[in-house]
């Protein structure tokens, strides 16, 4: 699994750094929590949990089966 959220999460990267901002890996739990860390300007943007919600998690959910929910670390 920790394969394709790599591939997803290259996906919705050059969005992210678009603003200036990144995200990075942490962890892959086997219950199916994906824990990521943002970076850059989306580490400190007041917008950060729409886009962790709304955008990567969706994502997530949308084309990696089994994840649950995505979380900032």
């Amino acid at each position: 699994m920790k394969a394709e959220v790599e591939r997803v999460l290259e996906m919705v990267r050059p969005g992210l750094q678009a603003d200036g901002g990144d995200v990075e890996l942490v962890e892959v739990t086997e219950d199916g929590v994906v824990k990521v860390r943002l970076k850059g300007a989306c580490g400190s943007c007041p917008m950060s949990t729409m886009t962790l919600k709304m955008g990567i998690e969706r994502a997530m959910k949308e084309q990696v089966p089994g994840v649950k929910e995505v979380v900032q670390v």
